[in-house]
């Protein structure tokens, strides 16, 4: 039969996300028990990873590390997330994404508290990787289970849930930043992971015992075919000889999607205020509430993420946000005065916002959970990167230079998406 034959008719507004065509509709409604409890995991995730990373300063001094040593011990953190992404994406193959992500979230509960136990940096680079792989696997699991569920809703969801990621991050910051004189580490991390713990609990007998998605193969619909994505980012089909050959490339697309993002998110996280400082003259307290501006912006888009992808298609909003992203970053570098370049930084902050929960939720449309860890993989890769190619870079051709490299990244998680659009 020839393929224009086996495009179906553009679905409805509510119908726009790739994977709405993959299961038949769901039991739960929009806003259901399932999706609030797996936002809660998501928020949690979140706001465990922002408690250890403001402790930082405080660990470091405990084991007495030089700035090499916590670099190497911090790397342990993301061995154990890089090693432990792959296998999560087979465990949630083998025994489902919801019972996964209940795991993963215990894990990294337990393990939030550890750091602040070690005495020695060996001793924090082991704990770390057993943070790492806590931190990993509630990742893919998350995002697998939030595949899923974008199924089951048909709707795109998907950048709510990373919402609640960003929303539970900019608590976590705040009030470990707020009880810094009054909590020791360890007792900080110790309630931070009891209080996961607790959500862990409370959520997942939610999650559990919510309906969940009818199982199908990965890339396909429920009729054996496979999804593409027409000119508008709305799910179209093609037949699934034509379409099997390609999903790994699709994967490997949204993969390097997502690694370019990362590369920014890295990059901006750990040189934004020192950019600001050094070579636009803010004060301090300006930078500071330049990085604030910048992660409020990223909170806000992906809050607006589902309407915006229902009414611009996935693709366009991708496309949109990179090139967004692109055009503040180089604002943001090569700006001569402070207000310009925080302005620069919110157009970043916007344009990034969408394009890692969508290049993850069609990575988990065309390859099911392996796709989820296959491409958070790689976008946890860019998150690594990131900040040490700036480094160098700045070095070599200052740091205003340097950051330019983000609109580049930020360019090409634009356009690949076009590429998948036609495969």
């Amino acid at each position: 039969m020839p393929l224009r034959n086996k495009i179906r008719p553009r679905p409805r507004p509510d119908q726009t996300s790739p994977q709405s065509l993959s299961t038949p509709p769901g039991t739960d409604s929009p806003w259901g028990s399932a999706r609030l409890a797996l936002t809660a995991f998501f928020a949690v995730d979140g706001f465990l990873f922002a408690a250890w990373v403001v402790r930082i300063p405080d660990i470091r001094s405990q084991v007495n590390a030089s700035h090499s040593a916590l670099g190497l011990a911090l790397l342990c953190l993301s061995i154990g997330a890089v090693l432990t992404m792959p296998l999560v994406g087979r465990l949630c193959l083998r025994y489902g994404s919801r019972p996964v992500t209940v795991g993963s979230l215990a894990l990294l509960s337990l393990a939030v508290p550890l750091p602040a136990h070690a005495h020695s940096v060996t001793a924090l680079g082991g704990v770390l990787l057993l943070f790492g792989a806590g931190y990993g696997g509630a990742n893919v699991a998350m995002n697998s289970a939030a595949v899923d569920l974008v199924a089951q809703l048909r709707r795109p969801v998907m950048p709510s849930f990373h919402a609640g990621y960003s929303l539970g991050g900019l608590l976590g910051a705040g009030l470990g930043g707020l009880l810094a004189g009054a909590l020791s580490t360890a007792w900080a991390l110790a309630l931070g992971g009891l209080l996961g713990l607790a959500v862990t609990a409370a959520a997942g007998v939610v999650l559990l015992r919510s309906p969940a998605a009818p199982l199908v193969a990965p890339g396909r619909t429920g009729d054996g075919d496979a999804i593409g994505d027409d000119a508008n980012g709305h799910g179209t089909r093609t037949t699934a000889g034509r379409a099997a050959p390609h999903l790994r490339l699709l994967v490997l697309l949204l993969g390097l999607t997502a690694l370019c993002t990362a590369y920014g998110e890295g990059a901006i996280a750990d040189w934004t205020t020192l950019h600001l400082t050094d070579d636009v003259h803010a004060s301090p307290g300006t930078a500071a509430a330049g990085y604030a501006a910048y992660a409020f912006a990223m909170t806000s888009g992906r809050v607006g993420g589902t309407w915006l992808s229902i009414r611009l298609g996935q693709t366009r909003l991708m496309l949109l946000g990179g090139l967004t992203a692109a055009a503040g970053m180089l604002v943001a570098a090569l700006a001569p005065v402070v207000p310009l370049a925080v302005c620069g930084f919110v157009l970043v902050g916007l344009g990034l916002a969408n394009l890692f929960p969508l290049a993850i939720a069609r990575a988990g449309a065309a390859g099911g959970p392996q796709g989820v860890a296959f491409a958070s993989t790689l976008g946890y890769g860019g998150m690594l990167i990131g900040p040490v190619v700036i480094g160098f870079l700045a070095d070599a051709a200052g740091l205003p230079m340097a950051l330019t490299t983000v609109a580049v990244a930020a360019t090409a998680a634009a356009l690949l998406p076009l590429a998948v659009r036609r495969r």
